[in-house]
């Protein structure tokens, strides 16, 4: 009964959601002192980015983190005509069309309500350089953390359930052989195949698919790096289901209630955008999460480990949680 409630949970508040609210900034030389910026501004269609530092701004937009910078005119002569001006990268172009008829629609709302005053405004539309983003940067990282998540978690949860079921775990535990060189013997063992799986993965994507890797090898060493922080993880969570499991049975359920709602919850197939405000906040919480952002982070924009931070503080005390559980009901026998 648990997937179907999730299923109306999450996609209940996704049909329930209005378009994603876009990103734009404003050029310091706009004319903001005016009623239509004003309708803009208010539309709720838009969401205003400062920017103190014009060069980080320039450097979100070619990234695609920014919809658009927009500058309005001041009114050259006494009809008060003035132009729009939309700047998007070829990043986030897709959202120029909806964004020029929006601002479209906010003008002819304002003639409606000034009747027989002559339209004041003129839209028009530029693409500077920039990455062009294809939908294979983000569904492919996205798989990478689909892929990693169930296949270590089945391959880990089994393989420790089956070796105690055996009695060898409780024969290892019995040697003079230390508790975590066992563990340790064990899931790299396990983990180095699950690595293979993303080598696989993330180069398949680049040769035939066009993935973008901004610094080639480099990016790629580093997404190797973050996908066994990730799979360090996931093998605590392994080794408590298997610790608490009765039987085999049990465990792909258990290792679904884990991992089914971070798939719809993560950004795995689709943009957290569209949950509430409320919604965002908890999948922030999600350790799948911040793996795909930090993924996407590394191979499209360009940055490096270091950079993410915070992904990796969020999968820091994700791991220091779960292996303090596993220290406290891990079973040998």
């Amino acid at each position: 009964m648990l997937f179907p409630i999730v299923f109306i949970l999450i996609f209940g508040a996704f049909t329930n959601q209005t378009p994603a609210v876009k990103k734009v900034a404003i050029d310091p030389a706009s004319d903001t002192v005016g009623a239509f910026y004003d309708s803009l501004v208010k539309g709720g269609f838009m969401k205003v980015v400062s920017y103190t530092d014009t060069a980080i701004r320039n450097a979100d937009l070619r990234k695609g983190k920014l919809d658009a910078v927009l500058f309005i005119s001041k009114a050259k002569d006494i009809s008060g005509n003035s132009t729009v001006l939309l700047k998007a990268s070829e990043a986030g172009a897709a959202a120029l069309p909806a964004l020029a008829k929006a601002i479209d629609y906010t003008g002819l709302r304002m003639q409606l309500s000034q009747a027989h005053i002559p339209k004041q405004y003129t839209i028009q539309t530029q693409i500077v350089a920039g990455k062009k983003y294809r939908s294979i940067d983000f569904v492919l990282p996205g798989q990478l953390g689909f892929s990693v998540l169930f296949s270590t978690l089945f391959g880990i949860a089994f393989i420790f359930f089956n070796l105690r079921e055996q009695l060898v775990l409780k024969r290892f535990y019995a040697s003079p052989v230390k508790k975590l060189n066992i563990l340790v013997g064990i899931g790299v063992s396990r983990l180095f195949f699950q690595l293979i799986n993303v080598v696989v993965l993330i180069l398949f994507g680049h040769f035939f698919l066009n993935f973008t890797l901004v610094h080639g090898a480099l990016t790629f060493l580093e997404m190797l790096l973050l996908s066994v922080v990730m799979l360090f993880l996931l093998m605590g969570v392994g080794l408590v289901i298997s610790s608490i499991a009765k039987n085999d049975t049990v465990i792909p359920l258990m290792i679904n209630v884990f991992g089914f709602p971070q798939i719809l919850l993560s950004g795995t197939f689709f943009s957290i955008d569209v949950f509430p405000k409320w919604m965002q906040h908890l999948c922030e919480l999600l350790p799948l999460k911040q793996f795909n952002d930090a993924m996407r982070k590394l191979s499209f924009e360009g940055l490096h480990l270091y950079d993410c931070w915070k992904e990796l503080g969020y999968l820091g005390i994700w791991i220091l949680i779960v292996y303090f559980v596993v220290s406290k009901i891990m079973r040998w026998e």
